[in-house]
């Protein structure tokens, strides 16, 4: 049994890898799946891997914010060498200089990420601006990142916590009392929240939902407690102190379960919502991630079963790049149906589909696999 809580953990990679599966090809064969073998648990697991209509939630609805959440994580311990170097006690107490040089790199992070962003949503075709979506998911990440990032560097564990309730209910306030124009206040529908009103004010080019986006201006910033709820957990492990840790991690499974009654309570007021990003869905989300993590860790960093988990960790070391990939930079369908295309054609017709997926999840993990073995990795 392994007691790890310094250096960098398998258990991250394997959850990113996890939750990033599923966007790059796992949804469809589980779609494909529950279509040739239509039996309740397959058609349940399908109809998790899509996105609520509004309000509500789904397995589909958490990837994106496990994966911001899993970011925040990573925080402290991609810091560690350098507070360490530097011989003080927390990121907080590094000198300026190499806080200025730290703000410099997250910087040139964030900005990468913005114009991968932009380029995912197709900013090469060189349309016209108005036919340009700006706002992204690699976007959101850069950007919650950034700010979970300065706040981690200036402000010690109480004031991040401070941050971190006076950004969600700060938010709650915002979209509940500030009134909108030919709408009023609290009306938390598409036309008419303030966050869809200040994308429609603010935010260039076309918008995912014409009136709003998901991943507009506003509502990235509890975007940024998302991230600083990985940046606690991060702490929390990573830090020396007298609790075991078993007991740490009884902590975090307590907390969690605390964060997801604490959602489903203030469901009723301000509801889950990933579209909005709301409080609620901070902490319902919140709740959910720290558990998975809780899950990954244990089996993998601390007992050692890693070996099931090396195709997650294949996907986990490369999430960015193969995100970018099977967002539309390579036709793994069309790769897939010429290496495969003909033996799938022996299978059932009904299967068909099945096997064509699935076949697309076996090419994107001979590429990355291809790239593991060489240590090529999408350092940004």
């Amino acid at each position: 049994m392994s007691n790890n809580t310094t250096g960098r953990l398998i258990s991250l990679d394997a959850l990113r890898g996890f939750v990033m599966f599923w966007i790059m090809s796992g949804e469809h064969v589980i779609h494909a799946l529950a279509k040739a073998a239509p039996i309740p648990v397959f058609i349940w697991m399908s109809s998790q891997l899509h996105h609520a209509e509004w309000n509500g939630i789904t397995f589909y609805d958490m990837i994106f914010p496990i994966f911001l959440f899993v970011a925040g994580v990573s925080m402290p311990f991609s810091f560690e060498k350098k507070i360490h170097l530097a011989g003080v006690k927390s990121a907080k107490d590094l000198p300026k200089e190499e806080k200025r040089k730290i703000y410099l790199s997250m910087l040139r992070r964030t900005a990468i990420l913005l114009v991968l962003g932009f380029v995912v949503n197709g900013l090469l075709r060189f349309e016209s601006l108005d036919q340009t979506r700006l706002a992204s998911v690699l976007g959101r990440i850069g950007l919650a990142w950034f700010f979970a990032g300065i706040i981690y560097l200036n402000f010690d564990f109480k004031q991040q916590l401070i941050w971190f309730f006076g950004i969600i209910i700060g938010y709650y306030v915002a979209m509940k009392w500030i009134p909108v124009p030919d709408f009023g206040a609290g009306v938390l529908t598409k036309e008419g929240s303030l966050e869809g009103y200040i994308d429609r004010l603010l935010l260039p080019g076309r918008l995912h939902s014409t009136v709003y986006d998901p991943e507009g201006i506003f509502s990235t910033l509890p975007a940024v407690s998302t991230a600083l709820l990985g940046v606690f957990i991060g702490t929390f492990l990573k830090v020396k102190c007298s609790f075991s840790i078993k007991i740490r991690l009884l902590l975090m499974a307590l907390a969690a379960v605390i964060l997801i009654f604490a959602g489903l309570i203030w469901d009723i007021s301000f509801p889950i919502n990933k579209h909005l990003w709301t409080s609620s869905f901070v902490c319902f989300v919140g709740g959910f991630s720290i558990l998975f993590f809780v899950f990954f860790y244990v089996i993998i960093d601390l007992f050692g079963f890693h070996k099931w988990a090396f195709p997650l960790i294949l996907i986990g070391s490369n999430s960015i790049l193969i995100y970018i990939a099977a967002e539309g930079l390579i036709d793994f369908k069309h790769t897939a149906d010429y290496v495969f295309g003909g033996l799938i054609n022996f299978t059932p017709i009904v299967w068909q589909p099945f096997f064509a997926a699935l076949s697309v999840t076996v090419v994107q993990l001979i590429l990355l696999y291809f790239l593991y073995k060489r240590k090529w990795f999408l350092k940004i």
